[in-house]
């Protein structure tokens, strides 16, 4: 009789345990490419370019087909992921180190070139629940130093570990040896996203029984551009069968493939240990594809400029259990919402209450869209690749660009104008005014950084060093 109420005791206890233990938190998986264009995957639109692993996520997920980067470049993109505030506000506004132009007509502003400390990083968020974590990748968020820039590597900012993450902004080469300080060399030949995919694996493995944050920011898709030989065989076969495809380049297409392959990876893994019902995924990039590497096509140019296609990017999020398989969102959304988005998804207490961006956790949860008017951005530098310094915001389906050397404005319906090929600024004067005062009112909100006149502006001069700057931006894709 005692040892049949023992066990009854015993029962009722577990049962309380398990109706009271809390949940564990779901795991996080970001993946950041680098440069990839809205349409260099196979799930939003190209017929040359071939994903199946992501075309997968997207059929799993929800695809967002008004995804934005915080940036036209690298680096102001990937602070606004690890902070949730744009750019602007946090003063780091070009790739690190930036562009020069010492004789254009405009000086550019005095700009952060490096991710504060004071900045509480979705790492550090994570990392104080509880979560291991990881960097896995390129960072380009330090100042390039000679000595000592290790100490604003990813493991001074909320990662356990940082594999392959220091200063340049692009891999010496994509197989091994690869001459990254961060990341020891492999078998000769080894294909450096590969490695990126097994690393995370590893750390996957390792970290199984408790929630982890895997921060994958891709070396690829940005040059040089590399790819397995068999591969790009591959594609050379299927360019010379489809000859009036825009897209066309086979060794980017490889690259692409690359990224691909590593998401298959990852997700077979996840599934083997049984966890990926309860791991987030979201894949995205960190500012529109590079000309003429790639083609954006419908949208209007790419990398650097200050149209769709420099911002207009990828965003599928996975969230088990929760998105509606295959759906697709075109409510806007933009770098700094994942942040918020992401601590909402997993049930982490925020420890800081500023951020720009939303959560879109109930948009993706009961399809409830943002509260918001608008998004913005703000470069005030020259691009190597002729953008000249603007400003840009999106309220409803319109897009207005401010450019500072002549102080004119360009407005774009975007639901009818996709490639922007229409200035309705003229035309549609009191929509254009009201959406320019409300982009000026936002950059006093953040306190932006403006360019000045230069008194040193010398257009001769600046012809020159423009040409040089082309020609420097083509050896290393910024």
């Amino acid at each position: 009789m005692l040892r049949l109420i023992f066990l009854s005791l015993l029962a009722f206890s577990g049962l309380f345990a398990a109706e009271t233990e809390p949940s564990r938190h779901p795991n996080v998986i970001v993946i950041l490419v680098d440069d990839m264009g809205l349409t260099d995957l196979s799930c939003y639109g190209s017929r040359f370019y071939e994903t199946p692993n992501v075309d997968q996520l997207a059929k799993d997920g929800v695809r967002f087909t008004n995804g934005y980067s915080a940036c036209t470049v690298c680096s102001p993109t990937r602070a606004a992921m690890m902070t949730g505030k744009y750019p602007a506000r946090l003063h780091i506004t070009d790739w690190i180190a930036g562009h020069e132009r010492p004789k254009a007509k405009l000086k550019i502003p005095d700009w952060q070139k490096f991710l504060p400390f004071e900045e509480i990083t979705i790492a550090e968020q994570f990392k104080s629940a509880g979560y291991a974590t990881a960097s896995i990748g390129k960072w380009h968020l330090t100042p390039g130093l000679k000595e000592g820039d290790e100490a604003y590597y990813p493991d001074k900012h909320g990662f356990d570990v940082n594999i392959g993450g220091y200063h340049r902004g692009q891999p010496p080469r994509y197989v091994s040896p690869y001459g990254i300080p961060t990341l020891k060399d492999g078998p000769v030949g080894e294909f450096l996203t590969d490695r990126e995919a097994n690393e995370a694996v590893k750390f996957i493995e390792a970290n199984k029984d408790k929630p982890f944050f895997i921060y994958l920011p891709h070396y690829a898709v940005h040059q040089p551009i590399a790819g397995k030989p068999d591969v790009v065989a591959k594609f050379k076969d299927k360019a010379e069968k489809f000859p009036d495809l825009k897209q066309k380049n086979a060794t980017y297409a490889a690259l692409v493939s690359s990224v691909d392959d590593s998401l298959g990876t990852i997700r077979a893994a996840l599934k083997r240990l049984k966890i990926d019902d309860n791991t987030i995924i979201v894949f995205t990039t960190d500012n529109g594809g590079l000309l003429p590497t790639t083609d954006n096509s419908p949208l209007r140019a790419g990398k650097g400029s200050a149209y769709e296609g420099g911002v207009r990017v990828p965003l599928i999020v996975f969230w088990p259990g929760v998105t509606k398989a295959g759906a697709t969102e075109a409510a806007p959304a933009i770098t700094p919402d994942l942040y918020p988005t992401l601590l909402e998804m997993t049930g982490v207490k925020p420890l800081q209450s500023l951020v720009d961006g939303i959560s879109l956790a109930p948009l993706l949860k009961s399809g409830t869209k943002p509260d918001r008017d608008a998004i913005f951005w703000h470069y005030p530098h020259y691009h190597p690749g002729g953008a000249t310094p603007h400003s840009a915001i999106r309220s409803g389906d319109f897009r207005l660009v401010h450019f500072y050397e002549d102080g004119h404005d360009e407005l774009y319906d975007l639901a009818n104008d996709v490639s922007e090929t229409k200035d309705l600024a003229t035309t549609q004067p009191e929509r254009a005014k009201a959406m320019r005062t409300r982009l000026d009112a936002w950059l006093k909100s953040v306190d932006a950084q403006l360019p000045t006149t230069n008194p040193a502006y010398d257009p001769v001069a600046d012809k020159a060093g423009k040409a040089k700057g082309k020609q420097a931006a083509k050896k290393v894709g910024e």
